[in-house]
Formats: C-alpha cells, structure tokens, sequence
C-alpha cells in the first residue's frame, strides 16, 4: 500500500502531524507493506527566494495581531509538538520560501533520503537555530542526509532542476481536491487532512488495507495549514 503525503517544510501541523503519523503507521500490523512518498505543498508559491521575515512578524501582519498574541498563537503550537516528543522554538524563526527545499527533497526521493532530509530540515526548521531558507544550510542538511554535497550544490544553483517535479505535486494535490497541508492519501482511495491524532491514521491504515470506504466524519476537524499560508491554532 502507497501513503502520499503532501506537505510544507513552513507548515507547524505537517512537523506535527508527519510524527503522529508515524505512531499511526507503528500501530499497524501491515506497516511493513506500506511505502511512504512525500509530496510537495508550497503554502506560499508566490514568496520571492531570499525574501525572509521572523515568523512571530508574519503571524502578527498576517493575523493582525499584536505581537503578543502572535507568540501566544506560537506557544500553543509548540505545546502541541512538545506533547509528541517534537522540539519547537516560539522565538527566533524565520518564514520564506520553500521552493529550493522541495527540490532537494525530489533529488533526494531520487537517491532513496528522502524521509531523511525531511525529518532533518523539519527538526532544523522548528527546533533549532538553523535557516533552512540559507542555501548554505540546504546543503548541510542535504550531506546530512547522505546526499553526495557537489549534486545537491548542483540542484541548488540550477533553479530548474526538479522544478518541474515540484509543480506537479502541487497540481495533482489540486486535482484531489487538498486546499490545505497536511493531506494524505491512502492507495488513491482515502484521504486524510490535518495531524490527525495517530489512533486515526491506524484506522485508516486499516480500513485501506480491507479496501472499505471509511468514515469521513474523523477527518474534518484536525487543525492543518491551508493554501493561503493560513495555519490553525
């Protein structure tokens, strides 16, 4: 069974819910069977590379909030990740655009590192204090990875490589109807929007596997990114 997973590394509830996921998958007596592709989401397409801002500046201006609330919308989100063993810093983040990142996760789908470079440049991205919008730390987290460093430098430098790999994710994610990230789909026939808590991918998973058509009532509700950049708290 195939898990596609559409996602944005600038999307809180895809950290989030990529880790309760995996609980989910851990659950689930077939999880040996199950081969997971990660999808590309850009909440913010139209971002120009190299156009970075704090992230508490961002949720002020794009929420118009004060300051102030901008960080308690962060720390009610951190308090969630902290929940699911994940790390999360409400200060000293930036937000920009994800478009290179996206490529170097193609290249590294290619080179079988995929889910390795995303659980880095997630961790890198909410939990540490490191940019993944400095190409110098792209390539970091690409060796990292266990990327070969002049391929990754080479994707980097060439704005066209794998854009065109990116593009069509996003189109198909518009084609199956995801407004918003994370989305998962199950075999082309079950899909899953927000971080749902694990116990429902697990029960997904199932109901995938007996090939039943499940109950869309658990998949409305779980907080998620939309396309507009515009994320739950």
């Amino acid at each position: 069974m195939r898990v596609e997973i559409w996602s944005d590394i600038a999307c809180p509830w895809c950290y989030i819910g990529k880790a309760r996921f995996e609980k989910g998958l851990a659950a689930f007596a077939h999880r040996d069977d199950v081969e997971v592709v990660h999808r590309s989401f850009e909440l913010d397409p139209n971002r120009p590379k190299g156009d970075t801002a704090p992230v508490i500046d961002m949720l002020a201006r794009k929420y118009g909030r004060t300051l102030d609330e901008a960080r308690a919308m962060e720390a009610h989100v951190a308090a969630t990740a902290h929940s699911e063993g994940l790390g999360y810093r409400t200060e000293g983040r930036d937000h920009g655009s994800t478009f290179d990142l996206h490529r170097l996760l193609h290249l590294a789908k290619d080179r079988g590192r995929q889910n390795e470079l995303l659980d880095l440049a997630y961790r890198a991205n909410f939990a540490e204090q490191r940019s993944v919008f400095d190409a110098d730390t792209l390539v970091r987290l690409g060796v990292e990875a266990g990327l070969d460093e002049p391929e990754v430098r080479s994707v980097l430098a060439d704005e066209t490589a794998y854009a065109d790999a990116v593009r069509a994710d996003e189109r198909e994610a518009a084609e199956l109807g995801a407004n918003g990230v994370p989305f998962f789909v199950l075999d082309r026939r079950y899909g899953i929007s927000g971080g749902q808590p694990a116990e429902v991918f697990t029960r997904a998973l199932e109901q995938a596997w007996q090939g039943r058509t499940p109950q869309p009532a658990d998949t409305d509700d779980a907080p998620a990114c939309d396309v507009d950049g515009t994320c739950e708290v």
